[in-house]
């Protein structure tokens, strides 16, 4: 596999040109006395808007990316880049990390120091990594998508050329939101590869067969619930019409903020809290920004369309634990994984055990009493503790 060396260099007039639009943004009214409940409000957003075009210093952003080595290559077709940060303890174990939406790259720059260099962080060498986090396809610089089909096996076909084009013979996996999708498909494909997949974030379904809501604990019950009443907008618009969402999101920089500041709200914990409570503001308008610099609305939504439309899940079956029906039918969810699985589960998780244990061979379950859905952003070093113990058990 031949890469080439990659640092990021956004031109400034297509900084410029941001500015430009942020300045002139046509703002909708709203509703008084509505709060967050039917969207963002103006005023929230045209305060953090203003702050992104006055305030915001993406070269400060973009040079802090640029301090971790960047590659880019080609595989089947497809542009993929990837930071790959070598520890200096030269046993380390070597970990795939894979962000989720509306997430990057960026998703991990707190844990790369603590986890590829334990050493200078305090911790013990033994516990080392060399690093390989990947933009998924369609996403940020891994783009632009060589054609349809990218869902999460294709995806996870990619990252197993990856590692064995880095040479690395036997790794671990961690995924999160998107990549918890991903990551277990890096496992059931290279299973003897692949010493253990970790996740956070994970989503788990019903099938629809007798007994699987019997015995449910209350908190179980709370998740289960919590995922029928989960507000699955944004998911239906990715999932079924990505080309035409992405035209907004591509053409208006506001829009894009709106778009991914509402699940940065909603998915963070205290979910009553603004987003810049659990995640440094300027590491949110970097995510946001990666997506506006990059043009990659429409191409990183295709991921959903890939498996809620063209794989065809049953609008029972999906919908159940994005909000809809749940009268449905058992659904085909493949072969179980053999290989080593932690779950973390964060506050703010509605991930079910038993459902999770059908699917994958679980032998490290951990909850936490804090953290939301972005741990790597809002709580790494949880992550890391978690990591680290789990990847004990298995290297």
């Amino acid at each position: 596999m031949n890469s080439a060396a990659f640092r990021i260099d956004i031109p400034q007039s297509h900084l410029d040109d941001l500015h430009t639009r942020l300045a002139a943004t046509r703002w909708p009214a709203e509703l008084p006395g509505v709060g967050w409940s039917r969207g963002v409000p103006v005023g929230y957003l045209k305060e953090l808007a203003e702050y992104w075009r006055t305030g915001y210093d993406w070269r400060a952003q973009e040079a802090a990316l640029n301090a971790h080595p960047q590659f880019r290559t080609d595989i089947d077709g497809q542009n993929v880049h990837f930071l790959h940060v070598r520890s200096p303890e030269a046993d380390a174990t070597p970990l795939l990390l894979l962000h989720g939406w509306p997430g990057s790259v960026v998703d991990f720059l707190d844990v790369i120091g603590p986890l590829s260099d334990p050493r200078a962080h305090g911790g013990d060498p033994a516990d080392a990594f060399h690093l390989v986090i990947p933009s998924l396809p369609g996403f940020g610089f891994s783009t632009p998508l060589a054609g349809p089909g990218a869902g999460a096996a294709a995806m996870a076909g990619l990252m197993v050329r990856l590692m064995a084009g880095l040479g690395y013979e036997r790794y671990g996996v961690h995924g999160y939101d998107t990549g918890s999708w991903v990551a277990p498909e890096v496992g059931k494909q290279a299973p003897e590869r692949v010493s253990g997949v970790h996740v956070n974030g994970m989503v788990t379904f019903p099938a629809g067969v007798d007994g699987e809501m019997d015995g449910l604990t209350e908190v179980e019950q709370r998740r289960w619930q919590a995922m029928q009443d989960f507000n699955d907008g944004y998911l239906q618009c990715n999932g079924k019409r990505p080309q035409t969402v992405a035209y907004a999101l591509t053409d208006s920089p506001v829009g894009q903020l709106a778009w991914m500041v509402e699940k940065f709200k909603e998915l963070t914990h205290p979910e009553d809290g603004l987003p810049e409570d659990s995640i440094d503001r300027d590491r949110i308008l970097t995510e946001v920004s990666l997506y506006w610099l990059t043009g990659t609305a429409g191409s990183a939504a295709q991921i959903y369309y890939e498996e809620m439309s063209a794989n065809s899940w049953s609008d029972d079956g999906a919908d159940a634990e994005y909000g809809g029906d749940s009268d449905g039918a058992a659904a085909d969810w493949g072969q179980a994984g053999t290989v080593p699985t932690a779950v973390l589960v964060s506050n703010h998780d509605v991930t079910v055990r038993r459902w999770a244990e059908r699917d994958h061979n679980v032998v490290r379950w951990t909850e936490l009493e804090r953290g939301g859905h972005f741990l790597s952003l809002e709580e790494p070093e949880l992550l890391c503790d978690d990591l680290r113990a789990f990847f004990r058990t298995v290297r």
